[in-house]
């Protein structure tokens, strides 16, 4: 049994409660008892009505709250991953065919022989091919500095070099609008030079009309035209 003293969980629960009287019906009725503060404010929120200085910082304080989320919101979302650049687009490289001069190298030299060598090459390029001449052979003979005839013959330390011996197309004549700068240069009395300048006149006039055309050409002469129309054609 219960001491009279000792609170019923009734009572405990009652005095937990805020009673309230319904003006209509004279009934009481029960609310949970808020904390001091909570009810402090409770009754300052029900009883004052809010000025407008509160409403603007009410207001203020919504607006500012919904930017945070906003910018919250914002900052979270995740960003795109960038695109990676296209990949660079190269054209597949047309290989060009190299030209070349085959050579036959003898005499007082390393290693005589039958040699390959780009086109353009000299004499000089020829004996450095062939491993270089032999101790006391000696080069007068030889014009170093002239260039290579596809099918020539090198003799080195033999007394006289061997003449060029160029290989000759079933027609001997050398076409003046398709002949390349070495090509013209096989014709008699023409150089490097000489063939420079008929290859500029060629270009500069559209190819040439007939082979009379040669006299035009600086440093051709009556001689030289004597010699090379027989040898020349359009």
């Amino acid at each position: 049994m219960r001491s009279p003293d000792t609170p019923t969980e009734q009572a405990i629960a009652e005095a937990r409660l805020h009673p309230i009287t319904n003006p209509g019906s004279g009934e009481r009725a029960f609310i949970p008892r808020l904390p001091p503060t909570f009810q402090a404010i409770r009754e300052a929120v029900t009883t004052q009505a809010p000025t407008r200085t509160g409403l603007r910082l009410l207001v203020a304080i919504g607006v500012a709250a919904a930017l945070l989320g906003a910018l919250y919101l914002w900052r979270s979302a995740p960003a795109p991953a960038p695109l990676p650049p296209p990949p660079p687009t190269t054209a597949p490289a047309t290989p060009r065919p190299t030209a070349s001069v085959t050579i036959h190298v003898t005499g007082k030299v390393r290693t005589p022989g039958v040699y390959t060598l780009p086109t353009g090459s000299r004499v000089t390029d020829a004996l450095t091919a062939a491993g270089g001449v032999k101790k006391g052979a000696g080069l007068s003979p030889l014009n170093l500095a002239r260039r290579l005839i596809d099918g020539e013959q090198i003799a080195v330390g033999t007394g006289a070099s061997a003449p060029p011996v160029p290989v000759l197309p079933e027609d001997p004549a050398v076409d003046l609008n398709t002949a390349t700068p070495t090509e013209l240069e096989s014709l008699p009395g023409v150089g490097e030079v000489l063939a420079t300048r008929i290859a500029e006149y060629r270009d500069t006039h559209g190819g040439f009309t007939s082979i009379e055309q040669l006299k035009e050409v600086t440093g051709i002469g009556p001689s030289t035209y004597d010699d090379l129309k027989t040898r020349v054609r359009v």
